[in-house]
């Protein structure tokens, strides 16, 4: 063996020998989506209504999900834990959860006590996931049930974020949105 070859694989033999690998580093375009996707729920939707209203929010995200689902685990592992996507919902949006079989007390948007069960069900949610936007009455204005690719769930927060809803359906406004 020629020393320059020696010499070219020796660093990489002290570092298999030492036990130690430099860690990969990170995706620089993702980021945990409970961290920054969400935000921190008071429990109180009337009182986060308001506080989005005084942000210059455009309406409130409600993601209704439950422990095991695949497809909830996707969007949280492959879309809402984009940067781009976090950084799109947070300009226009509050954005919160909600487990269909929880027990945690939340107030609705009159004020009144509610399991997020109870919540759940009032709101008919049949699966998991389902994003629901309310505008900042409290008023449902979009729905979307099942996972969505990056780009298309983009495209829904443009569809609420412009009042298109008040229009137009998302599936048919998607088919032509506005060009940028």
């Amino acid at each position: 063996m020629s020393f320059r070859v020696f010499f070219h694989w020796l660093p990489l033999l002290l570092l298999a020998c030492s036990g130690s690998v430099p860690a990969a580093a990170p995706d620089a375009g993702t980021r945990d989506a409970m961290t920054y996707f969400f935000d921190a729920n008071t429990g109180d939707l009337k009182a986060e209504l308001a506080d989005a209203k005084a942000a210059g929010k455009k309406a409130m995200l409600l993601m209704y999900e439950q422990e095991g689902c695949p497809a909830c685990r996707y969007m949280k592992q492959n879309v809402l834990n984009r940067i781009d996507v976090q950084n799109l919902y947070h300009a226009h949006f509050v954005s919160f959860t909600v487990d269909i079989h929880g027990a945690v007390p939340l107030k609705d948007f009159s004020g009144r006590d509610i399991s997020e069960k109870a919540w759940a069900a009032r709101a008919k949610i049949r699966a998991t996931p389902t994003f629901v936007f309310h505008d900042l009455s409290g008023a449902e204005i979009a729905r979307v049930v099942g996972s969505v690719e990056a780009d298309e769930f983009k495209l829904l927060a443009e569809f609420v974020a412009s009042g298109a809803y008040k229009t137009r359906q998302f599936a048919a406004w998607k088919q032509s949105p506005p060009k940028k």
